[in-house]
């Protein structure tokens, strides 16, 4: 079984940094695509960001600049520094991931999220 776990999340000014962390755990062999994505109240589920196994980034317009996504593949561990926040930012964000898994099955996982608060 996999599993991912995110962590990070909390309350943070305008103009202020948050980092979230996604670790993934299991039996697993590789992961191909790591992505976060978030949804806000009201609003459909949104991608932000994906990286590559070999590193390979997208972002989303609106966070292009202020977000950096990473990963380090020998943790299983995937990170999303987020710079500059503003409150529409404010969301429950969820790590996302294709992963092998040892019995050569691949399957798509979502973490629980974690919350995301921008406000003076």
């Amino acid at each position: 079984q996999v599993q991912l776990v995110e962590s990070g999340g909390g309350l943070a000014q305008p103009g202020g940094s948050l980092r979230l962390s996604c670790a993934a755990s299991g039996s697993i062999l590789s992961i191909n695509y790591m992505g976060w994505y978030r949804q806000a109240p009201g609003k459909q589920r949104e991608f932000v960001a994906s990286i590559t196994s070999i590193g390979r980034t997208i972002y989303a317009g609106s966070v292009k600049g202020r977000f950096t996504i990473s990963r380090d593949n020998a943790k299983n561990t995937g990170d999303l520094q987020m710079n500059n926040l503003k409150p529409e930012d404010s969301a429950v964000y969820y790590c996302n991931a294709e992963i092998w898994q040892l019995s050569q099955s691949r399957g798509d996982y979502w973490g629980q999220g974690t919350q995301v608060t921008v406000s003076s």
